[in-house]
C-alpha cells in the first residue's frame, strides 16, 4: 500500500508520489475489446528496438529511492529496489506480461502445469536443462523445497513478512529427474503461479539464519542474466554485473548500476549526467519536455524556476533586475536545462491505483448510508481528469478494486454502488438522519467524525499556508433551518452490502448487496447549501493528506473530493502530515474519516488483495486485527469469495468469484477506486528497452543503448 508519496515498503511494495502537473500534451489512445476485462488504457513506454540494433557494453545508472536494507524479497522491510535486484539476477518462474497477466519464464521452464487434481493438487515444473546457479549447482527440487520451508509459517525463527500460497504446500519432491520438481498442494491453489517468483537458492532459504541475515546485505549465489557485483552504501548505489554462467540471451549492458536519488532531486540528477533512468514527477516531466524544444523557439518557456521569476519576460531586461545570487542560480538553471534535452519522458500507467479510503470504524461513516452518498456524491471522471489529463494519459476511472483493464480479473463492477447522484446522496444521507440546519452545539462541544471528536493537532501535522487545517464549507453562513420529516412513501426494504435490509429506520436480517436510499427517501430540496447535521453535530469529515514532495495532486483532488460532498451538504476538514507520520500515525491507526493511497494491483488477487479487503476481527487481547484493511470496512461474504477464488483452480470461474467479490467490495463503499496512476520515466534518448513498463516484468538482458546511427525498431526481437 502506499498514498501517493509515501512508500510503505511491507505491503506490496508500492512507488513514488505522483502530481497533477501543468503541461498539456496530446492524450495517449486508450485501448477497447469487447472482452470483458478489456485491455491496457495506455500502453508501455520503453523506445523498444530489436538487439541487433543495441550495442554492446555500456553502463546504465538507473535511480531508485534508496539502497534496499535487504535484498530478500520476503522480508517486512524489501522494497521497490529489492524487487528490481531480484528481477534482474534471480529466477522466476512465471513473469508478467504486458497486460499483467503471468507468464511462463522460458529461461528457466520448459513447462509448468497441474498434472493431478485428485486426491491433492498437484503441479510438474519441468526445469530449463540449461539453468544452473552462479556457482555451477543445477537448479532443482532442493532449491524449491528450502523455499517453501522457510515461507510455510510452520517454522518462527524465519522472520518472513508473508507466507500466501506456501501454507498450502503439503510437499516438494524430485520428479522423474533432476530437472522435474513434483509440488503436492494439501488444499487446493488458484495462484500457484505465484509462487517461487522468485526462487532464492538453498543457501539463503536453508536456515533461519541464513534467511534472516544472509540475503540482506550481499546474494553470493544467482541465476540470472545480472549478478550483484557490490552494494555500496557509502555512495548509495547497487551495481550489477553480467552473469557469465547465465545461459539465455547475454545482457547488452556491461552493468546496471541503481543509484539512490530522491524524487525531487532527479531533474539535477539527470542534467548533471549521474542518472539516465528516473521515474519522475509531472513538474520534471514538463521541465524536460520543454527543454526538449528547439534552441530559439518562440514557444514561451513555462515550469520550475530557481528565482520563482517569470521566464517568460525579456532575459536580458530580466537579469538586470536579479541579485548576483538569483543571476546565478539562473544560469545553473539555464545550463541544466540545455543538459535536459538529451533526455525524452516516456508515459504510460503504472500498475497501481489511488483510492478514496473511508474509515468505517467509528463516527458518521460507521453507517453504510452515509459511505455510501460519499461515493455517490463523487465524479470519478472529473477526479481522473484532475491527475491524468495534464498528462495526455486516459482519464478512465477505475471500475475494480481487484484488477486493472487488461488484466484477467478486471470488470468495471462500480455499478454495485452507482455513479454520481446528487439526489441518491441527499436522500442516502437524509434516510440516515443527517439534514439540513438544525440545532448546532457549541464549538467546545463534540462535533462528528472520527472517533466523535476533532483530533488534537500532533507535532507531524504542517503548520501555516496550505500545509495546515482548513475546513470546507465552514464559509457558508446561516445555513436554513429545516426540521420538517421527509417521507419515505414505498416501504419496500433496500439491501445493504452486509447482507442486511433496512425499512426506513428498522434494519433486519436477510438479503444480497445493494447501493441505494429506500425508494421515496426525499432528498433535502437545499441540501446543496445547507450543511447536514445530527443530534446537534455537523456532519464534518478529517481528510488526512500527506504534505511532502510530490503530494500536489493529491491536494488538487482533495479540494475537488471537498467541492463534491459540500454540495450534498458534508463539510470536510483537510489535515496536512507529514510523510513520515501519515501512514503510521493516521492511515494504520485509523485517525482519519477520508484519506487517499494507493494499492498495486496484482496478479493474483485472490491471495494478495484479501488482506486489503478481508473483515476485521478482534484479537486476543481485545483490539482489531485488520490486517491490511485500514477501511476497517468487510463482510463474511466478501471473505467467503476470496477463499472460493483461491481454492477454484478453473481460471475463468475464479476470475468469475474475484468480480463478485470485488463487487460486494463496491456495495460496502470503504474504498472507492479513482484512477489509475500515471509512470513518467525520464530516460534518456540513446536508450532502448527501458523506461515505462506498465504491466509488464523488464527484460533487463535486452536493455542498452543504441548502437550509433542505429534507428528503434518497432518491437525489439528475441534473438
Amino acid at each position: 500500500m502506499s498514498h501517493d508519496g509515501v512508500r510503505l515498503r511491507a505491503v506490496m511494495r508500492s512507488v513514488a508520489f505522483l502530481t497533477a502537473g501543468a503541461l498539456a500534451v496530446p492524450t495517449l489512445a486508450s485501448c477497447g475489446s469487447d472482452d470483458e476485462s478489456g485491455k491496457p488504457l495506455a500502453a508501455q513506454d520503453i523506445a523498444p528496438a530489436g538487439r541487433d540494433l543495441v550495442a554492446d557494453g555500456g553502463t546504465l545508472r538507473w535511480a531508485v529511492d534508496d539502497v534496499p536494507e535487504t535484498l530478500n524479497t520476503f522480508q517486512s522491510d524489501a522494497d521497490d529496489a529489492t524487487t528490481r535486484v531480484a528481477q534482474a539476477v534471480l529466477p522466476a518462474m512465471f513473469r508478467l506480461d504486458a497486460q499483467g497477466r503471468p507468464q511462463r519464464d522460458a529461461d528457466y521452464l520448459e513447462s509448468a502445469k497441474v498434472v493431478d487434481t485428485e486426491p491433492k493438487q498437484v503441479v510438474l515444473y519441468k526445469l530449463d536443462q540449461r539453468a544452473v546457479w552462479s556457482d555451477g549447482r543445477e537448479i532443482g527440487a532442493a532449491d524449491f523445497a528450502a523455499q517453501w520451508r522457510a515461507l510455510s509459517g510452520k517454522d518462527s525463527a524465519y522472520w518472513t513478512a508473508r507466507n500466501a500460497g506456501y501454507d498450502r504446500i503439503e510437499k516438494i519432491e524430485r520428479g522423474a529427474n533432476n530437472l522435474e520438481v513434483k509440488v503436492t498442494f494439501s488444499r487446493p491453489y488458484a495462484d500457484w503461479k505465484a509462487l517461487f517468483s522468485p526462487l532464492y537458492p538453498k543457501d539463503v532459504m536453508g536456515t533461519p539464519d541464513a534467511f534472516n541475515d544472509g540475503a540482506r546485505r550481499k546474494l553470493k549465489v544467482t541465476a540470472g542474466a545480472f549478478s550483484v557485483q557490490k552494494v555500496d552504501r557509502k555512495d548509495k548505489e547497487i551495481v550489477l554485473g553480467r552473469n557469465p554462467h547465465w545461459w539465455g540471451r547475454p545482457a547488452k549492458l556491461s552493468q546496471l548500476v541503481l543509484t539512490a536519488v530522491p524524487l525531487d532531486k532527479r531533474a539535477a540528477a539527470l542534467a548533471d549526467g549521474n542518472v539516465d533512468l528516473a521515474e519522475i514527477d509531472p513538474a520534471d516531466a514538463s521541465r524536460i519536455t520543454l527543454a526538449g524544444r528547439a534552441k530559439g523557439t518562440s514557444t514561451p518557456l513555462q515550469g520550475a524556476s530557481p528565482t520563482g521569476k517569470d521566464e517568460n519576460k525579456n532575459e536580458s531586461r530580466q537579469k538586470k533586475k536579479l541579485s548576483k545570487k538569483e543571476r546565478k542560480a539562473l544560469a545553473a538553471y539555464l545550463r541544466r536545462q540545455d543538459a535536459l534535452r538529451a533526455f525524452t519522458v516516456r508515459r504510460s500507467l503504472e500498475p497501481a491505483y489511488t483510492q478514496l479510503a473511508l474509515n468505517g470504524s467509528a463516527g458518521p461513516l460507521a453507517d453504510e448510508r452515509v459511505r455510501r452518498a460519499v461515493a455517490r456524491a463523487l465524479d470519478r471522471t472529473e477526479l481522473a481528469k484532475v491527475v491524468l489529463k495534464p498528462l495526455g494519459l486516459p482519464a478512465v476511472p477505475v471500475g475494480s478494486h481487484l484488477a486493472l483493464s487488461g488484466q484477467a480479473a478486471y470488470a468495471d463492477n462500480s455499478g454495485a454502488l452507482g455513479g454520481q447522484d446528487t439526489t441518491e446522496a441527499q436522500a442516502l444521507l437524509a434516510d440516515a438522519g443527517w439534514v439540513p440546519g438544525g440545532p448546532i452545539k457549541d464549538k467546545g462541544e463534540k462535533a462528528a467524525g472520527s472517533e466523535g471528536k476533532k483530533t488534537k493537532k500532533t507535532d507531524d501535522e504542517s503548520e501555516g499556508g496550505s500545509d495546515g487545517q482548513y475546513i470546507v464549507g465552514e464559509d457558508n453562513k446561516d445555513p436554513q433551518d429545516h426540521t420538517g420529516k421527509h417521507g419515505h412513501g414505498d416501504e419496500s426494504s433496500t439491501h445493504l452490502a452486509d447482507g442486511k435490509q433496512y425499512d426506513g429506520r428498522k434494519v433486519k436480517q436477510g438479503g444480497a448487496a445493494g447501493a441505494y436510499a429506500p425508494k421515496g427517501t426525499a432528498a433535502p430540496a437545499d441540501a446543496k447549501t445547507g450543511l447536514l447535521a445530527k443530534d446537534g453535530k455537523p456532519l464534518a469529515l478529517r481528510f488526512v493528506l500527506p504534505s511532502g514532495t510530490g503530494s500536489e495532486s493529491l491536494g488538487a483532488v482533495a479540494d475537488s473530493i471537498s467541492r463534491m460532498l459540500e454540495k450534498v451538504g458534508i463539510r470536510t476538514e483537510i489535515t496536512k502530515v507529514s510523510d513520515d507520520s501519515y501512514f503510521k500515525d493516521h492511515i494504520a491507526s485509523g485517525q482519519y474519516d477520508l484519506a487517499l493511497y494507493s494499492w498495486p494491483a496484482s496478479a493474483f488477487p485472490a491471495t494478495d488483495a484479501r488482506p486489503i479487503f478481508a473483515k476485521p476481527v478482534p484479537a486476543a487481547d481485545g483490539s482489531l486485527n485488520v490486517e491490511q484493511n485500514y477501511t476497517r470496512v468487510g463482510t463474511d461474504q466478501v471473505d467467503q469469495l476470496f477463499d472460493q477464488a483461491a481454492s477454484t483452480l478453473d481460471e475463468d470461474e475464479s476470475a468469475a468469484l474475484v468480480r463478485k467479490a470485488d463487487a460486494r467490495i463496491w456495495a460496502a463503499a470503504g474504498s472507492i477506486p479513482l484512477y489509475q496512476r500515471p509512470q513518467l520515466t525520464a530516460a534518456r534518448k540513446t536508450l532502448v528497452n527501458a523506461g515505462s513498463f506498465g504491466f509488464q516484468t523488464p527484460l533487463y538482458e535486452d536493455m542498452g543503448f543504441l548502437k550509433k546511427g542505429a534507428t528503434p525498431s518497432a518491437s525489439p526481437t528475441k534473438d
